[in-house]
């Protein structure tokens, strides 16, 4: 099956002034900078907060109980961290792999990170890190044929899943 292509030429204007806006600091604000203070909730999406770092549900997940991991500062890289940030960053990236272990019961965990847009991160601009739970076959047809994803349950019951684990 080849990849079938959709023209949209009238993007490229919109792709130039958002990628010229980003690296000038310019435009609406970073999403992640607005969640960095909430306090915990199904409504926001924020699973757990420490002193520098926060844990919220991605809003497009790849599957159930995807999560993010951020430092609450926004910077882009790891080597814009402190040492204090670097180590409560990882440890709440392995509490949130804990709850997602307790919550989901997978047969594997993927934890990466996106570090700039060319390496696929939809907002280089501030660093995160992503933990998704996965099961052997967690593919089907909708991904490899219809290039659908499936998401088999909301983010409220996500929420729910994960921060009773991390609470």
């Amino acid at each position: 099956m080849g990849l079938d292509h959709l023209w949209a030429a009238w993007r490229n204007a919109y792709v130039v002034k958002a990628t010229a806006d980003e690296r000038e600091g310019v435009g609406g604000g970073c999403v992640f900078c607005a969640l960095s203070d909430l306090e915990p909730a199904a409504s926001n999406g924020v699973l757990a907060t420490s002193t520098s770092t926060f844990a919220v549900l991605n809003a497009y997940p790849y599957g159930s109980g995807h999560s993010l991991i951020l430092p609450k500062r926004h910077v882009a890289s790891l080597s814009d961290l402190s040492a204090e940030e670097r180590a409560e960053l990882f440890e709440l990236c392995f509490d949130v792999t804990q709850a997602i272990e307790s919550a989901y019961h997978p047969d594997g965990i993927n934890v990466g990170a996106n570090l700039g847009r060319a390496a696929g991160a939809g907002i280089p601009a501030h660093l995160h890190l992503h933990a998704l739970p996965r099961w052997s076959g967690d593919t089907n047809f909708m991904t490899a044929i219809a290039e659908t994803r499936v998401i088999p349950e909301s983010l409220e019951t996500s929420w729910e899943k994960l921060h009773a684990q991390l609470s």
